[in-house]
């Protein structure tokens, strides 16, 4: 079991992946460097750019790091993408060629379903997912099961590609898409930050692998310290005002000076629309736009903490205490010292 935090020798090796058996096939011994993203935000989760001095054809490509700590060697898989060949560049001496690599999830980018393609009211959503994933790309795809079904006939555009089509099909199931390093697609459910549990700590006490530099944003601009709600019925209009003057709250009307209003006309309640529904919306309403959001972008050498996962952050020279936050993208240099940048995010509530 390696110390990550402890010393080590590192390398790195390249292999061809079987797209068959989706096992490595043969090591590469052409690559020179590659780096890897991984990002929550995008459709794939994620590419890499890989350095080789020869030609090569589209092929899939597995990285590893190897570890070699107190004799104890480890390959530990950092991710499994689709190349092609975009640039090569010819020195005199050494034909160099930069490849671009996509996850496996790029094979559900390339074909649409049928024009009118569609599932029935009823049916499975989870079960229909698999199948139609497993249907249009070559690697692994991990079942998840789910007891959901779809409330109404699902239908995809005439603009969709199987990605998108699937991306709209498991949100209906509070599922999202994942791909892990050796390039197996995954389901990750839909879970806030404050019901996962923490793969890893970050503190003071990580100075081995934690780099100084850090970078904190937030926006607490817009952040609204009035919510106002009117809705009709009956003929008649209801109206509720909740106001944020807690003194202790950052965006309060007294702190900050002026009142920043939301307003919302005729919400979607359920049933006969009361003065008490309103008002409670209206709380919540106030109580949850009161919520900033924090990105935390920081450097460290590697821990196999990926995006998706949950950290703590006990930074307490940057003022971080106690902090549990979501990784949301990652670059990986994999060169010696395997450089890690991290963005990860978390929420602080301003008003209850």
């Amino acid at each position: 079991m390696v110390d990550w935090t402890k010393s080590m020798e590192q390398t790195f090796e390249y292999y061809e992946v079987d797209p068959i058996s989706w096992k490595d096939k043969k090591r590469l011994t052409n690559i020179k460097s590659s780096s890897i993203t991984r990002d929550l935000e995008t459709d794939t989760l994620g590419s890499a750019t890989i350095d080789v001095t020869n030609m090569v054809g589209e092929s899939y490509i597995r990285i590893y790091l190897v570890t070699n700590q107190n004799g104890q060697k480890e390959k530990h898989p950092l991710g499994t993408y689709l190349v092609q060949t975009p640039q090569s560049d010819f020195d005199g001496k050494v034909n160099s060629v930069s490849l671009d690599a996509y996850t496996p999830l790029i094979e559900l980018k390339e074909n649409p379903p049928q024009l009118g393609y569609s599932l029935l009211e009823g049916e499975n959503i989870m079960e229909n997912a698999y199948r139609i994933t497993k249907e249009n790309c070559r690697c692994p795809v991990i079942e998840t099961k789910s007891d959901k079904t779809l409330q109404k006939d699902f239908v995809s555009n005439a603009d969709d590609k199987y990605m998108t089509f699937l991306i709209d099909l498991i949100a209906q199931a509070d599922y999202k898409f994942d791909c892990d390093e050796l390039g197996r697609i995954l389901y990750r459910p839909n879970q806030k930050t404050e019901a996962l549990q923490p793969v890893h700590t970050f503190d003071d006490g990580n100075s081995s692998i934690l780099y100084p530099d850090l970078t904190l944003k937030h926006d607490i601009f817009a952040t609204p310290n009035v919510v106002e709600v009117y809705c009709t019925t009956g003929g008649e209009v209801l109206y509720s005002r909740v106001e944020n003057r807690d003194i202790n709250s950052p965006v309060s009307i007294q702190n900050r000076g002026r009142e920043i209003i939301q307003r919302i006309t005729n919400p979607n309640l359920p049933g006969v629309t009361t003065q008490a529904q309103i008002d409670e919306y209206a709380q919540n309403l106030l109580e949850e736009l009161s919520t900033s959001t924090y990105t935390i972008t920081f450097s460290h050498g590697y821990y196999p903490c990926r995006p998706g996962d949950c950290i703590r952050l006990n930074y307490k020279a940057a003022g971080l205490e106690d902090i549990k936050a979501k990784i949301v993208s990652q670059n990986i240099k994999c060169t010696q010292g395997v450089e890690v940048k991290t963005t990860a995010t978390f929420s602080k509530k301003l008003w209850s």
